[in-house]
């Protein structure tokens, strides 16, 4: 019969030993606390006998000692009232050191004689065991916990790593079985990350496919992207499709306080590895062990840390080989990473996984929506645009944050109102109506928010407007939401744009209140670093024209500018003058539709929040179309063009209806020419 393999065994723990050890001493205790016993002297002894005390008398021969079993008035008058209680104990007695066993039967002959004692006598060999177990005891009791104490630290006792067993690498390994249910259906988007990824799993499941023709399998290949987009997610889909164990462990796990630990961890980890290839090691935030290494490592540099890398890069590739064990690594820190970590023959390949795009985050949303009831009425392809820049986290967040606003609302289902309301928690943060507002401010912040309203509805490249609200949401007094374009390629007339309509509040607080206020201090910000940056890095600007001043090794240049004092004096000019420039274009907008920008100021002030068909009611429609618009519709053209090949390849299909005296006549199909090299 086989043992169930999932009867659980009953391991040994140090509390045991606490317990045996609390058990022997209350035992010990139990047993003591029915006896009392005093030591006395010979003369003593020979005094309590003859005052006639003494009911019996117990000699050692052995010891020459003998104890006595005295009466109650007797032990009244030895013990001390805190010591004896009459009725409390069964046997009292005193002990004492005789001459010998001789002399001490003469006495009781003359005391029995005397009529003093009229007691029992016995005459016993006594025994040493409690003695020697006394003497024994604390050391044995050493020896025990010395032995448990090792047994727990080597992490024999309880499975646990103790310090002995600190340079063990802690990775968790995963099966086909294991708890890891991710496939390549769970991650949307990244079309092109798990194309690579696929080809790592297909080459372990199908290795004669690539060898016949020489090619070997990839020994790594690092994620590289933002949090966030699905690097240890696509890391758990490699888990769950590929049929082989699969070790995962961070980065951290390597680093320790013990010296060398780090570089153990790695050899062992390799060596479990390869007992069990082929199989898969992913290490996440690899850039906690794969930092570059110092050029003096005795200043400032971890050695240990270095130490780590060191084993880390001999493991991958050195003379060993490390056949069928592939390297995954994640991290959002490439720039960081050490060179010789990053060359061919350790990572590879580098797949870098980016933030979404529109598509994707169409793709992303229809994911997380699978186990969320959600209403008819729900625009996914509205939400993706409503989301710029969101990662796949991100966009799960909003989706269960919807979800919460609905539950919260007591509704049957998540509607379209609640995901505009989750997008707009995370993005503006958590409406304050209670925030006090007087009617002055109140009036000034719909100014500034139908400033930026205003000169965004008439400039081409500017973001599509959503809503504009007045009432404080986080740290703002008020907000609008935009559609900002998706482009690959931004015009500087793009920049300007955006500057402009950024600028547009502070520049209707100055037209039509008269003063200003600290409220555009983050339109200030963000306009400040978008002028640097198209002066010192984009090379946008007039007087320095394509110069690029950005460091794309992500090292930066330290304490030192890579530009004189007299360039940095022209940097500083220029993007005063670009954003001055703007400033003025924002005031000249303005001032031509000083009429719209009241009453959308008003409606404002009236309803609190308006919306893309407020604007359009008041300015007109928008004459230019969005870029996305332009996408979406483009794709809906494309899809239309598949449906009509697609409904025409299944009429050619379907056989023509003859006559009975007419032959069938068959049509070639239409090749298309081939064109000419000239």
């Amino acid at each position: 019969m086989k043992p169930d393999p999932k009867k659980k065994t009953i391991k040994f723990s140090l509390y045991w030993m606490y317990a045996i050890i609390l058990l022997v001493l209350g035992g010990l205790y139990y047993l003591d606390q029915n006896s009392i016993t005093k030591e006395v002297t010979y003369s003593e002894f020979e005094k309590y006998v003859t005052e006639g005390g003494v009911e019996k008398i117990v000699v050692y021969t052995n010891k020459n000692e003998a104890e006595a079993f005295i009466t109650d008035s007797l032990a009244s008058k030895i013990f001390a009232p805190s010591q004896y209680t009459q009725g409390e104990h069964h046997d009292v007695k005193i002990t004492t050191s005789i001459p010998s066993a001789d002399k001490l039967q003469d006495k009781i002959d003359q005391w029995q004689k005397d009529g003093v004692f009229t007691g029992s006598v016995s005459f016993e060999k006594g025994s040493d065991f409690m003695a020697m177990f006394w003497s024994i005891a604390p050391i044995l009791l050493l020896i025990v916990f010395w032995f448990v104490f090792m047994r727990h630290m080597s992490g024999k006792g309880d499975g646990s790593g103790g310090v002995f067993n600190v340079g063990k690498s802690k990775a968790k390994v995963f099966d086909k079985d294991g708890p890891i249910q991710v496939t390549f259906k769970d991650v949307a988007g990244l079309s092109e990350a798990k194309t690579e990824v696929e080809e790592i799993v297909e080459f372990l499941k199908n290795p004669q496919r690539y060898t016949d023709l020489g090619g070997k399998i990839p020994k790594g290949a690092l994620l590289v992207g933002p949090p966030g987009t699905g690097k240890t997610l696509l890391a758990k889909a490699v888990a769950g499709e590929a049929n082989v164990p699969f070790f995962s462990m961070s980065g951290s796990d390597f680093v320790e306080m013990f010296v060398g630990v780090g570089a153990s961890r790695v050899r062992d980890l390799f060596r479990q590895a390869k007992e069990k290839a082929p199989c898969i090691v992913f290490i996440d935030e690899i850039d906690a062990v794969g930092r570059a290494r110092g050029r003096n490592p005795n200043m400032g540099a971890n050695d240990e840390r270095e130490n780590t890398l060191n084993q880390l890069l001999t493991e991958m590739d050195g003379f060993g080989s490390n056949s069928g064990v592939i390297i995954l690594a994640a991290t959002n820190r490439a720039d960081i990473l050490d060179k010789a970590l990053m060359r061919a023959g350790r990572f590879d390949r580098q797949i870098y996984v980016d933030l979404p795009d529109l598509n994707d985050r169409v793709a992303i949303f229809n994911v997380h929506l699978r186990n969320i009831k959600t209403d008819n009425s729900l625009d996914v392809e509205l939400l993706a645009r409503q989301t710029p820049g969101f990662s796949g986290a991100d966009i799960a967040n909003v989706c269960n944050e919807a979800a919460l606003i609905a539950a919260r609302r007591n509704k049957k289902s998540v509607q379209k109102q609640d995901f505009n309301d989750a997008v707009d928690r995370i993005i503006g943060g958590l409406e304050k109506r209670s925030k006090i507002t007087t009617d002055e401010e109140k009036h000034a912040i719909a100014v500034h928010e139908a400033g930026h309203a205003t000169i965004s509805w008439h400039l081409r490249y500017a973001s599509p407007l959503i809503k504009v609200t007045i009432v404080p949401r986080g740290k703002a007094l008020g907000a609008a939401w935009y559609l900002p374009e998706e482009r690959q390629i931004t015009p500087s007339e793009a920049l300007l744009d955006e500057m402009c309509s950024t600028l547009g509040g502070r520049a209707a607080e100055e037209l039509f209140l008269g003063h200003i206020s600290t409220g555009a201090a983050n339109d200030l910000e963000r306009v400040t670093k978008l002028a640097y940056a198209m002066v010192a890095y984009y090379g946008m600007s007039d007087r320095l024209p394509n110069l690029c001043y950005y460091d794309s090794t992500g090292q930066e240049y330290g304490f030192s500018k890579p530009y004189s004092e007299e360039r940095a004096k022209d940097i500083d000019a220029e993007v005063s003058r670009i954003i001055n420039e703007q400033y003025e274009r924002a005031k000249e907008i303005l001032r031509k539709h000083a009429e719209g920008h009241k009453q959308l100021a008003e409606v404002l002030i009236a309803r609190e929040v308006i919306f893309t068909e407020d604007v359009e009611h008041i300015f007109g429609k928008r004459q230019w179309i969005s870029r996305t618009d332009e996408i979406f519709a483009g794709r809906q053209l494309e899809e239309g063009k598949k449906e009509d090949i697609e409904e025409k390849a299944g009429e050619s299909e379907q056989p023509a209806e003859q006559s009975d005296d007419a032959p069938a006549t068959i049509v070639p199909p239409e090749i298309p020419p081939i064109p000419k090299s000239e």
